[in-house]
């Protein structure tokens, strides 16, 4: 079972990964799975049930290297999603 805070760092995730679809900076779950060697069934069992231990925080990685994303946002929730525009 995990953690309140590591729920929270889950659901930041999810949220960052629906931004980036939303704004078609990535074509979708398939795509961001496939670029990144995770493996879908996996990322989709997890968002619905945030107590299933299969959350890695290799997920993150992309989302700070590749999109910009805020590690301190993601990680704490404080700050802005994004540190540099997209």
């Amino acid at each position: 079972m995990n953690t309140e805070v590591t729920k929270q760092i889950m659901e930041r995730f999810y949220q960052c990964l629906d931004e980036l679809i939303e704004t078609k900076t990535i074509r979708g779950v398939n795509t961001y799975c496939r670029l990144y060697d995770i493996d879908r069934r996996n990322l989709i069992a997890q968002r619905k049930d945030l107590n299933r231990g299969w959350f890695q925080v290799s997920w993150l990685q992309p989302m700070v290297r590749e999109f910009g994303v805020s590690a301190r946002w993601l990680l704490t929730g404080y700050g802005k999603m994004f540190d540099r525009e997209r």
